[in-house]
C-alpha cells in the first residue's frame, strides 16, 4: 500500500511515517509539500490514499481535492487545523472522505485510514437479486443503478448509502443507524458525513433533488426509502 502525505509541515510528515512504521510497516509512505506537487504524485505515484493538508501555498487542500477529483476517486482524508463545521462540508461536498482535525493521535489516524479504506474496498454484497422502484433500478449482484434506462455511477459509500436504505424501504432509519452501517461505529456523531452524503445521492437519483421522491427526511430522525411503482419516479413526493 501507498500513502501520500501533502503538507508543507516536515513534522506532520514525521509523526505519520512514525504512525505508519508502528501500526502499518509494509506501507510506504511518500510527502509532498505543495498543492501542485501533490497533483501531480497523484498521477505518478497512483497512491491508494492520499493524507491533504488544507492550508499550503499556491494552492490550498480544496483547490488540490477539486483538481484530483477530476481524474481520480484515490481515497482522500483532510488534515488541517480547522474544526468547523463549513470547512467540513466543505471539504466532503469536493469528494473528500474524511477530515481530522490537527494534533490527532497516531491510533486515530491509523483507524481513520483504515476505516475508509474498507469502505473504498468493491466486494459484492452478498444479496441477490433486483429492486424496481419508479424509474431506477439496482442490481445488488452487480451494484449497478440504472435510472430511466441510463447507468449512474456511484461512488462506493453512495452504493452503501442507498443500499441500506433501499434494503429498508418503507422504514426509518436513524442517522446513527446509517453512520455506523456505512461509515462504521466511530462515526456515529458525524450527522455532517450523512447530510453531505445524502445530497450528492439525491443529486443523482432523484427527478427533482429539492422535492425527492425516493430518499425521504424523516425530521429529527434519519432518513426513510420511498418505494414507487415502476415508471413513476417523476412522481413529487407529497411531504
Amino acid at each position: 500500500m501507498k500513502l501520500l502525505v501533502v503538507d508543507e509541515e516536515p513534522g506532520v510528515v514525521r509523526v505519520v511515517r512514525a504512525a505508519f512504521r508502528m501500526q502499518e510497516p509494509s506501507w510506504e509512505v511518500l510527502d509532498a509539500a505543495c498543492g501542485i506537487d501533490a497533483i501531480n504524485m497523484a498521477v505518478t505515484e497512483q497512491p491508494d490514499m492520499i493524507l491533504l493538508d488544507i492550508e499550503m501555498p499556491e494552492l490550498n487542500g480544496f483547490e488540490v481535492l477539486r483538481e484530483i477529483r477530476r481524474f481520480s476517486d484515490i481515497p482522500v482524508i483532510m488534515l488541517t487545523v480547522r474544526d468547523d463545521e463549513i470547512s467540513k462540508v466543505t471539504g466532503l461536498e469536493l469528494g473528500a472522505d474524511d477530515y481530522i482535525t490537527k494534533p490527532f493521535g497516531y491510533l486515530e489516524l491509523v483507524a481513520r485510514v483504515r476505516a475508509v479504506l474498507r469502505r473504498a474496498e468493491k466486494a459484492p454484497f452478498t444479496d441477490e437479486g433486483k429492486l424496481v422502484c419508479g424509474d431506477m433500478e439496482i442490481d445488488f449482484d452487480t451494484r449497478a443503478v440504472v435510472i430511466a434506462g441510463a447507468e449512474t455511477p456511484l461512488t462506493n459509500t453512495e452504493y452503501r448509502l442507498l443500499y441500506h436504505l433501499a434494503r429498508n424501504a418503507g422504514r426509518p432509519l436513524s442517522h446513527e443507524t446509517l453512520l455506523a452501517r456505512v461509515w462504521g461505529h466511530e462515526y456515529t456523531d458525524e450527522i455532517n458525513y450523512l447530510k453531505v452524503y445524502i445530497n450528492r445521492l439525491r443529486a443523482k437519483i432523484e427527478p427533482n433533488p429539492k422535492n425527492p421522491c425516493y430518499i425521504l427526511t424523516e425530521y429529527g430522525y434519519g432518513y426513510s426509502f420511498r418505494s414507487l411503482p415502476r415508471s413513476m419516479g417523476s412522481v413529487p413526493s407529497p411531504d
